[in-house]
């Protein structure tokens, strides 16, 4: 079946750089096309227009648009990581050359937001005992990337290990 909704990334000049860069990072990933300005423009002919490319079967477009438009916080991508060496793993990569946030959150080379996060942290922080789920919150609010055994340890009341 053909996605029907696509998320399209701005770049300025960065386009099939940033695509390979993602590919490079997440599995069961590739490139789809890629699109280059003719003579008509706006772009210089021959240079990329347009990459499309899948992120574990997700389809995206990267957009060289020039400067005008930058990512911000107020659209990210959040990673479901199944343990903490996924976390590792995804915070490492997507870290390097961009900027650590709190929460689990941080902003890629590119500066496009990313929240690394385990599956089932929104059980902790929903917990039917709300003084579980404010452990968790609290403990998770000090953190830059999570630690799941610390935020189970802090919702559990134990202090961490």
């Amino acid at each position: 079946m053909q996605q029907k909704i696509i998320p399209n990334l701005r770049f300025d000049t960065q386009a099939e750089e940033a695509a390979n860069f993602y590919i490079s990072v997440f599995g069961n990933s590739r490139s789809v096309n890629v699109t280059r300005y003719n003579e008509a423009g706006p772009g210089p002919a021959g240079t990329v227009m347009t990459v499309e490319f899948e992120l574990d079967g997700q389809r995206f477009v990267g957009i060289n648009g020039g400067p005008q438009f930058t990512f911000s916080e107020a659209v990210s991508l959040q990673i479901n990581c199944a343990d903490q060496d996924e976390v590792d793993y995804y915070w490492e990569r997507l870290s390097e050359g961009g900027q650590e946030g709190p929460c689990g959150w941080l902003k890629d080379r590119y500066g496009l937001s990313w929240q690394v996060a385990p599956t089932g942290m929104e059980e902790m922080l929903n917990d039917p005992d709300p003084e579980r789920a404010q452990r968790a919150m609290k403990a998770m609010l000090g953190m830059s990337k999570l630690d799941i055994a610390a935020l189970r340890s802090a919702a559990d009341g134990v202090p961490a290990t």
